[in-house]
């Protein structure tokens, strides 16, 4: 097909408003069809990132550390092969922003610039579609999942964000297991124009109240955050919300703002482990750790000071990683701790081999997970950023 004529038919289908609401196959049928591709299957990742799961199409799941779509997703890069019945497959990433979603299949029988750039153009938009339906689509989520969730991980799951946001100047992404029944451990990461914001939180027991705790902890950052609140009273707004709403309940946590411009770093520490700062691809040794102010809640309505804000000047390509104890303590089968000398390495390594940070920490949960005999110990949750700098 010609490429004007294709340029045409898609943009009748991205003009017609009827297609909007189109389920997910048709679109996908539809779109191809407008581009000159014979055909296309969508794969999304599961929640804990271990497989593809066709959502377009049929077919079995896809093994994302043993097969050419799950490289294509680890790496985000294009791979292309002969397909079985002839022609050719492009597999390419589904990114929404820095968000993995999964992967596209595209059946073409030639793959040539034009042919190429059409299919990166699907993905595109596949991933817009993805995202703003995948919210309310029920059908996604329940697809994306391989066994039931528990009631206070459904709630608290509610409130988390993307795992991975990102600009030129910055990337922050988390994960956290266990996948189905986490219930106090929680994250949070968002952008303005000047600062990347970001959190990792802790709340007592494992348990409903435990995933309320973290739930208003949350929303309260976020309140305080969107009306122009600075670090210090974003922590005084959790200390009021849980006071005034769960008494019983305190959080750990440590809240972040990057300036994205000149890479400082301000963190406030309440009763939380210390951020870990590596640098040149090495662990710079004790360079966050300050004495930690109490939990959020309750307990610090009795404290005299006022929250202590620490900084530190990063450099470009710092990576600053946060943790819950959980994912230090899990046991290895021989019945040792995994250990932060571990979990550090592993992290370290990662960065020396050029590791993309979502897949870094994609890797490090699961050896966290296969390391273990009895399961975890306690939620583990891990959120690490990176700061590029400012564009040149």
């Amino acid at each position: 097909m010609a490429a004007s004529a294709s340029d045409d038919l898609l943009g009748d289908f991205l003009a017609d408003p009827a297609n909007s609401a189109l389920d997910l196959t048709t679109a996908v049928d539809r779109c191809s069809k407008a581009l000159g591709l014979q055909h296309s299957v969508v794969y999304l990742t599961d929640v804990q990132q271990h497989v593809l799961i066709p959502l377009t199409g049929h077919g079995p799941d896809l093994d994302i550390d043993g097969s050419l779509a799950g490289w294509a997703y680890r790496t985000q890069s294009l791979r292309v092969e002969e397909a079985d019945m002839g022609g050719l497959t492009a597999r390419l990433p589904l990114v929404d922003g820095a968000e993995r979603l999964g992967v596209v299949a595209v059946l073409t029988t030639t793959l040539d610039a034009v042919l190429l750039r059409r299919a990166r153009v699907l993905a595109s938009l596949l991933a817009m579609m993805i995202t703003s339906k995948r919210s309310y689509k029920d059908s996604f989520v329940s697809r994306t999942r391989t066994e039931p969730m528990k009631l206070p991980t459904e709630l608290l799951r509610a409130f988390l964000p993307p795992r991975t946001i990102g600009t030129a100047h910055v990337v922050s992404t988390a994960v956290l297991e266990p996948a189905y029944e986490i219930a106090g451990d929680g994250f949070d990461h968002a952008l303005t124009p000047t600062t990347l914001h970001a959190s990792i939180l802790d709340s007592m027991g494992h348990d409903l109240a435990s995933g309320l705790a973290t739930s208003v902890t949350l929303a309260a950052c976020r309140n305080a955050r969107r009306t122009g609140a600075d670090l210090p009273q974003l922590v005084e707004s959790v200390d009021a919300a849980l006071t005034r709403w769960l008494p019983e309940q305190f959080c750990t946590g440590i809240l972040a703002q990057l300036d994205l411009a000149s890479g400082v770093l301000r963190w406030s520490n309440c009763g939380h482990p210390a951020p870990l700062l590596i640098r040149n691809r090495a662990l710079v040794p004790h360079a966050m750790e300050k004495e930690a102010d109490p939990p959020m809640g309750s307990p610090f309505a009795f404290a005299s000071e006022p929250r202590t804000v620490h900084r530190i000047a990063l450099e470009r390509g710092d990576r600053v990683l946060m943790y819950t104890d959980g994912a230090t303590e899990s046991r290895m089968r021989n019945g040792t701790e995994f250990g932060l000398e571990r979990f550090v390495d592993y992290v370290v390594r990662a960065a020396a081999a050029g590791e993309l940070a979502p897949e870094t920490l994609r890797r490090l949960i699961h050896s966290l997970l296969d390391s273990e005999s009895t399961g975890l110990r306690d939620d583990a949750t891990i959120l690490m950023f990176e700061w590029k700098g400012p564009q040149s």
